[in-house]
């Protein structure tokens, strides 16, 4: 029994690391690459006049730090932070040296939900992300009254997928689960396969980090998908060893 990642570059040597542990084998398969994204040179001075900022991602986070860095700029004091899950703000809070405060489920109708976002008519909001999504996050503020703005401080690029050779491989090293963090990811990956070889697909026990992911997976027709609930590399492997030791329990029945 193997688990197929499918995390971009660290996020998921880290994952794997953390698998090995745990004494659970994997496979890295990367299916996009993390690069900067065409609003990072536009950051700034937009974001020095910002109320509040917003980061969906540790990307995010860390290409607009870095970008920062080297033209020596600060994040400012007075913006108000937030972010979308709990490991990307504890990033966010360490980096910009600001309290950052999230919601308890890492989604954007909780994110939504909490009270520093709440009467915000006439701030000016900045939501740092990749090329696409979150906009849930941005029509929901702009009916609150906010001026909202998006900067694609990072872009995802897919990567070349030969499906019949990476196929055979995960068959070969006995892959029966996997985890996939993103629809964006998960849409392109079905996309590579023929219908016989989604079918092997579909059997695998899937890992997502939603409940929008795993409802899109079961419309797909996942029989199998787990909602972890957040995207950590923690949260993602305690969960996977959760469902061996069920599954080793419930044979002993």
């Amino acid at each position: 029994m193997t688990v197929l990642v499918t995390r971009p570059e660290n996020q998921g040597i880290e994952l794997c690391q953390q698998l090995a542990d745990l004494g659970i084998r994997s496979v890295h398969h990367p299916l996009i690459q993390i690069n900067a994204g065409v609003d990072l040179p536009y950051l700034l001075p937009e974001l020095q006049q910002c109320d509040i900022i917003i980061a969906v991602s540790q990307n995010a986070v860390t290409f607009s730090h870095q970008f920062l860095q080297d033209h020596r700029y600060f994040w400012p004091n007075d913006a108000r932070y937030l972010a979308v899950g709990q490991k990307t703000a504890h990033v966010f809070s360490k980096l910009s040296q600001q309290k950052v405060h999230y919601p308890q489920i890492s989604d954007s109708e909780h994110l939504l939900a909490l009270p520093q976002l709440q009467s915000i008519s006439g701030l000016k909001v900045m939501i740092l992300r990749g090329n696409g999504g979150r906009e849930l996050i941005h029509d929901s503020l702009i009916e609150r009254g906010a001026d909202v703005v998006y900067k694609e401080v990072y872009r995802r690029d897919t990567i070349t997928l030969f499906a019949a050779e990476s196929i055979s491989l995960w068959q070969q090293q006995q892959v029966t689960q996997l985890v996939v963090t993103s629809s964006g990811q998960l849409n392109f990956m079905m996309d590579q396969f023929s219908d016989s070889q989604r079918l092997w697909l579909l059997n695998l026990a899937l890992f997502v980090p939603s409940e929008r992911i795993r409802q899109e997976a079961l419309h797909m027709g996942f029989g199998c998908v787990t909602n972890v609930g957040s995207a950590s590399n923690t949260e993602l492997a305690a969960s996977i060893s959760q469902s061996r030791q069920d599954s080793k329990h419930d044979k002993q029945k």
